[in-house]
């Protein structure tokens, strides 16, 4: 049976039924990316810092005739950027995860969708890097200062290092903002990294040079076990490196049913969880891409479905390597908040459907499909278009070439109705997956998608 058969069989009828008004104001306000979990968490840790302060100032007496003490910035400091750092950790992230998706399906749907948004933790990460270079300002300023003055404590070479480490957490913060990442992706990546790596070896320099310009009279190996920012930097280092020391080298299978996609299969000794990604190389060093794990249930291993959406994935589909590069460990994504609903259902369009794949066939969550993509079978071929429908036979798989391109906020909420749903979750470009997001969550229902924070 052919897909565009299917289609016409199992799309029903597509109604053209009005969508459910828009609520009120406030939920209309509130489904607004702009107002997304993510910026609120990111207001979140800005708000905290700002009522810390405060405190600081009012009760504990921070603010003296020198200004805020050394130790008490220095503090500030690494609180936040261990936030940042470590809210990013990969074992960190599937923690997070664990904990929100273990609440039962029991529990008030208003309180089941809050932790739905779990995967905005990354406005922890932006939050902490702001404040943290915010007090780190602070921080070099009133070193500047008390060296001016003359005063005990401060060096000249403290001073310079600090400023120079001040200029890196700056760079990194300039080419993530979301209109300079967009443009230079590549740039921004290389930057965050290698920038990272120097800011981490700069803060170990400085910690070292402020913790021995302080210590009074005790000697510098009391000073440094005494210190908080010593074990601090400890941890956050393990923690950078800790994906590193998993870096290897492994055999990939690829099949190429078009020249759109490549179908990579890895068999390594790693059988990750549905709902989880892999990230992979060529280059270590240089650029790093992450795919959705696509995982067949009583199979070991796992394959990755790269679609032609740049440079990179053109060259690995055109020119496909026997070898890759992988680090770290699976990592949850966004797919895993499936498991706080009782039925849900995926959208996806063209290559999106990868992410989809492993929770369709684990069949775990009660769901329903609806895929939009072009010519499906002579895309991704047979095999996998069976695979899908094999698990989902009253899947809707619109086919643009023959039907155009559909209204995927009609067809998201038309499945959450007719399949009685508790959710929605999209997987497509960033403009099609707002569109439902906000689309849905405007009107009530809960809906998730990717927000592009990585």
């Amino acid at each position: 049976m052919t897909v565009n058969t299917m289609d016409a069989r199992l799309a029903r009828k597509h109604t053209e039924d009005e969508l459910p008004h828009r609520q009120s104001s406030w939920r209309r306000v509130t489904a607004h990316p702009a107002v997304m979990h993510y910026n609120r968490l990111i207001l979140l840790v800005i708000v905290a810092n700002i009522a810390v302060l405060v405190y600081g100032i009012t009760q504990q007496g921070w603010l003296t005739g020198q200004g805020i003490a050394l130790q008490t910035l220095s503090n500030m400091v690494l609180a936040n950027l261990a936030l940042a750092i470590l809210v990013r950790q990969q074992y960190v992230i599937n923690l997070l995860f664990r904990i929100a998706t273990s609440a039962p399906t029991s529990w008030p749907l208003s309180v089941r969708r809050t932790l739905g948004k779990v995967y905005h933790f990354g406005g922890l990460h932006v939050g902490g890097a702001l404040a943290g270079t915010i007090w780190f300002a602070v921080f070099v300023a009133t070193l500047a200062i008390r060296l001016a003055r003359g005063l005990p404590g401060v060096s000249t070479g403290m001073v310079a290092l600090t400023g120079a480490l001040l200029a890196v957490l700056l760079l990194m913060i300039v080419m993530s903002l979301p209109s300079i990442r967009a443009r230079h992706h590549d740039a921004f990546e290389r930057t965050h990294r290698f920038g990272g790596w120097t800011a981490l070896l700069l803060f170990w320099l400085q910690s070292l040079m402020f913790i021995a310009d302080q210590r009074g009279g005790a000697s510098l190996g009391e000073a440094w076990i005494a210190s908080p920012s010593f074990w601090v930097l400890l941890i956050l280092t393990a923690s950078i490196l800790l994906p590193w020391l998993r870096l290897r080298r492994v055999p990939v299978e690829i099949e190429k049913p078009s020249s759109h996609v490549a179908l990579t299969r890895f068999n390594h000794g790693v059988t990750p969880f549905a709902g989880s990604s892999t990230a992979i190389s060529r280059s270590p060093l240089v650029e790093w891409h992450s795919f959705a794990n696509v995982l067949t249930p009583g199979e070991d291993g796992f394959k990755l479905t790269i679609s032609r959406a740049g440079d990179w994935t053109g060259d690995f589909i055109d020119d496909a390597p026997s070898h890759i590069w992988v680090k770290g460990i699976p990592t949850a994504g966004v797919g895993n908040i499936e498991k706080l609903f009782k039925r849900v259902v995926w959208i996806a369009t063209g290559s999106g459907i990868g992410p989809c794949l492993p929770h369709l066939l684990s069949e775990e969550v009660p769901s329903r499909l609806v895929w939009s993509t072009r010519s499906p079978r002579q895309t991704y071929g047979d095999a996998l278009v069976d695979e899908i429908l094999a698990v989902q036979p009253d899947a809707l798989i619109w086919n643009t070439n023959d039907r155009g391109r559909p209204d995927l906020v009609r067809l998201a909420y038309e499945a959450y109705r007719d399949f009685d749903a508790e959710a929605v979750i999209c997987i497509s470009n960033k403009k099609l997956t707002w569109q439902v997001v906000q689309g849905m969550e405007s009107r009530g229902i809960p809906a998730y998608g990717a927000i592009w924070d990585s």
